[in-house]
């Protein structure tokens, strides 16, 4: 049943905790009016604090049942639910921000496509596990800069998971 405990494990599901949603919405300094991706939106999370600031959020959630439940609590917001595995997700053709907590089994096809030629992506704020964020911070990017965020404890997620996580900051340079 979705949302039971059991739909969490079976997922491998980890819904971040709503004070620390809100302290890497407000660290990523979102404006009114940015798009926003919220990718493995969950139930809203990072979707809610982000409403707050003004985004227009676009939250991509895989799960039938958390995707329905995130179209029922945002109706009246500026959300757009998208049900679609992040790894075939279309990318926005217009400048887009992403602050999302991604089920870390996708982290690198989703860097991968966030990252890729032709992407229009201005910034992103990722919570993914510690181990990753380490590795692509080491990595030089052509028009990115990454640099480590917040460190979050394994208590900022119900169940904690068994790894540690960072919050990866991605900024596009202004280098050609």
């Amino acid at each position: 049943m979705p949302g039971s405990g059991q739909a969490r494990g079976a997922w491998g599901w980890h819904p971040l905790d709503s004070r620390w949603a809100q302290r890497i919405v407000d660290s990523a300094g979102i404006t009114p009016g940015e798009l926003v991706l919220d990718v493995g939106a969950g139930l809203g999370a990072l979707t809610a604090p982000l409403v707050r600031a003004g985004a227009q959020v676009v939250a991509v959630e895989l799960h039938p049942g958390r995707a329905d439940r995130l179209r029922r609590r945002f109706a009246d917001a500026p959300v757009t639910v998208v049900r679609a595995d992040a790894a075939d997700l279309r990318l926005p053709r217009r400048p887009f921000r992403v602050v999302s907590s991604p089920p870390y089994g996708i982290s690198t096809a989703l860097l991968k496509r966030l990252l890729a030629p032709g992407s229009r992506l201005v910034s992103a704020d990722l919570v993914l596990q510690r181990a990753v964020v380490n590795r692509w911070t080491a990595r030089p990017t052509r028009y990115y800069d990454l640099s480590i965020g917040i460190r979050l404890p394994r208590k900022a997620f119900t169940p904690p998971p068994h790894v540690d996580s960072a919050v990866l900051l991605i900024r596009r340079t202004t280098r050609k």
